[in-house]
């Protein structure tokens, strides 16, 4: 059974339920239009908007606890110069709250008795066998630059970048802090996996939540664990200060060597060297030089560089966030170059000229609108165009998009279809499409910050391997699998951004760290 959204789930019955053998649903699905309605419904029988309960709209409102450096505090009532923003407990509050009222919901709702003919019952009701999270760092893994993107989701964002969806919502529903696994939204009688290619291992931090995870219990037995503190309440700070027995450094030095033994034994990392034999992978970097009048406009986007310091060879650390300077502007025009739609047009034919049949696979920066960008050069190109998933697109339809370039064409109107996919970089992971396809185009090399030293090259690496995975991997039919970076020069061959993030995004050490190859 696929269960996309509340629409899919009010069709499907408890019989048909019991009966399946798999079960597959979007680990967001709290965030699904009317579902949290359904179980407030079933749970209360109240159909008042007040007692549903919302999803909270901020990520990662962790208290800050140190600071490094020189620190002056402004007074002894402040001593972290007011790095916690007091509305952080405010969201906090709201974050328990919602947790609280979830679980009460779930815990009334599993004290009800439904008939096999009724539809439309939420999966938390069920018990199940064993749970997969695929791709489960998507739940799990909030990092700098996300903490980033849901601080500016909350205000009158004016950057340019397009919003990152809100990952609280699969942590509420996997259960992450919940002691009692019997209280958790999805049960298991046997086991839960999570599958991942994003290393999980970096910090303290990461190996104790997929302890706590893996572990069916609550193995580290920490009152202090980060997802919890995320919406940590005034109660719970209290109960948490005078009730909890106090523990030593001793103590604690025991639980995280226990948790990494666990660890050591519970999570395997996939060998797939075997399989990938015979597959060569062949990255190649095409270059094409910008017009005079692009590079006007190439210097011109780089907003808040002093005029003199504007050039071809800026990089993107010398864009200052906190002197107002906009990389987003510089980065969307970068992306926007009518060169760059004129190399994709000439690799997307070439390729083409070589077996017509094939089918080709485009990434591109969707936070820039790089992927619009791609689309809509493929698109001008009346002998090519592209498959791209538009903004309103539902699950299924976006399922149905991709099946297109998964399984082989057998009807006259599948080979009518255009053979070019244009994904953004936020769908990277978790999809197969070996089957079909051998040739992949990164439109522009990957950057994610707002310049200085905002970024992180070792997600940017691991994001563009991510998607090179997509097609190599085990299952690809052919014996070689081609990757084209898009690099575009200057008007006279100057190295631009593109030359320099090819450069940090293939560098070994920083792929090394990506694939964390030292494990």
């Amino acid at each position: 059974l696929c269960i996309y959204d509340d629409s899919s789930l009010k069709s499907i019955t408890v019989e048909m339920m019991l009966e399946a053998d798999v079960v597959i649903c979007p680990v967001d699905l709290l965030e699904a239009k009317n579902y949290m309605v359904r179980v407030t419904r079933l749970a209360t029988g109240s159909t008042k908007e007040f007692d549903v309960p919302k999803v909270p709209s901020n990520t990662g409102q962790v208290e800050k606890s140190g600071a490094q450096g020189v620190w002056i505090p402004a007074s002894s009532q402040d001593p972290y110069g007011g790095a916690n923003n007091a509305n952080n407990q405010k969201r906090r509050n709201e974050a328990a709250y919602f947790t609280y009222l979830y679980h009460d919901y779930i815990s009334k709702l599993r004290q009800k008795s439904f008939k096999g003919h009724e539809k439309g019952i939420p999966i938390e009701y069920f018990e199940w066998e064993r749970v997969f999270v695929d791709e489960i760092h998507e739940c799990l893994c909030t990092t700098k630059d996300e903490l980033s993107e849901a601080k500016k989701n909350n205000s009158n964002d004016k950057s340019g970048f397009h919003r990152e969806k809100n990952r609280r919502a699969g942590r509420e529903f996997l259960g992450i802090t919940t002691k009692d696994i019997a209280r958790r939204p999805l049960v298991f009688r046997t086991a839960i996996f999570g599958l991942t290619a994003t290393p999980l291992l970096d910090s303290t931090n990461r190996v104790i939540e997929l302890a706590n995870l893996m572990g069916n219990a609550y193995v580290i037995g920490l009152s202090s664990h980060w997802r919890r503190l995320e919406r940590e309440s005034g109660r719970d700070i209290f109960l948490s200060n005078f009730l909890e027995p106090k523990q030593s450094r001793e103590i604690r030095k025991n639980i995280y060597a226990k948790c990494q033994d666990y660890l050591d034994f519970a999570c395997c990392k996939n060998k797939n060297e075997e399989d990938m034999e015979g597959i060569e992978l062949v990255e190649e970097v095409s270059a094409i030089r910008m017009s005079e009048d692009e590079g006007e406009l190439y210097k011109s986007s780089q907003s808040g560089i002093s005029p003199d310091s504007k050039g071809f060879g800026i990089k993107a650390e010398d864009f200052d966030p906190t002197a107002g300077h906009d990389i987003s502007r510089f980065l969307r025009q970068n992306a926007r170059l009518a060169s760059r739609g004129k190399k994709l047009v000439q690799l997307c034919k070439q390729i083409l000229e070589g077996d017509e049949h094939t089918k080709i696979v485009v990434f591109a920066d969707g936070r820039i609108s790089a992927g619009h960008a791609a689309a809509d050069f493929l698109r001008n190109e009346e002998s090519l165009g592209c498959t791209f998933f538009d903004e309103n697109d539902s699950v299924e339809e976006q399922n149905k998009k991709l099946a297109w370039y998964q399984y082989a064409d057998v009807t006259a109107e599948d080979k009518k279809r255009p053979r070019v996919l244009v994904l953004n970089f936020a769908h990277a992971a978790g999809l197969n499409l070996q089957a079909e396809c051998n040739n992949l185009i990164l439109f522009s090399p990957l950057y994610i910050g707002d310049g200085g030293t905002t970024s992180d090259p070792v997600a940017d690496a691991s994001t563009e391997l991510q998607a090179i995975g997509r097609v190599f991997r085990p299952g690809q039919p052919k014996s070689k699998v081609n990757v084209y970076r898009i690099h575009v020069q200057g008007p006279n061959g100057e190295e631009c951004l593109d030359g320099q993030l090819i450069r940090r995004n293939t560098d070994e050490e920083t792929i090394q760290m990506a694939v964390n190859a030292d494990d």
